[in-house]
């Protein structure tokens, strides 16, 4: 066995706890998943290989955990299985990103053809940097570079147009328009 039940527990029982807290608001399910996750360590640890991968097996178990605890069990199962503030709260987030989605097309409109052409190539076309590179004639850090400025351009553009309210992840869970001159939204 490559590290006792007992002293895993001892160091991580505290990290994992605030890793559960920060994605499950209900402390019951924190707790219940928490002591879910040691009881697949301890069913499994046998089968961990390196010692120095244990950390993120550990999280990697805890990651899953998280996921199948509310994921349905079986097909007769529904999304009404998932709290429903939680659906609720993919249902608005969904409707924002759909209205910012249309608001950054326009944007990306009034951007400068340079940057325009990266946004479009990176996130429309999903094509890679080294691929943008070669088709705009620039080096590799070229194209990285002019793609993390015309998202700097969006990302300015979209700031002077809306009151932006992040969750704390960062994603974006609602916004509001400055003005009603904003020419985007």
């Amino acid at each position: 066995m490559i590290a006792s039940i007992e002293s895993i527990w001892e160091e991580f029982n505290k990290p994992l706890k605030s890793y559960i807290k920060k994605r499950i608001n209900n402390y019951q399910d924190v707790e219940d998943i928490l002591q879910i996750v040691f009881l697949k360590i301890y069913n499994n640890i046998n089968n961990l290989r390196v010692s120095n991968n244990l950390q993120s097996w550990i999280y990697t178990i805890t990651r899953n955990t998280i996921i199948d605890f509310y994921r349905p069990q079986n097909n007769d199962m529904h999304i009404e299985c998932l709290p429903e503030d939680i659906y609720i709260e993919q249902q608005d987030e969904i409707t924002v990103n759909k209205e910012l989605a249309e608001c950054l097309k326009t944007m990306i409109q009034y951007l400068p053809e340079k940057y325009k052409q990266a946004i479009i190539m990176i996130e429309f076309e999903k094509l890679s940097q080294k691929e943008i590179a070669l088709q705009l004639g620039l080096s590799v850090s070229g194209a990285k570079s002019r793609v993390q400025r015309a998202r700097l351009r969006l990302k300015e553009m979209v700031l002077d147009c809306c009151y932006i309210e992040k969750d704390k992840r960062g994603n974006i869970i609602d916004y509001k328009i400055k003005s009603k001159d904003c020419n985007y939204c």
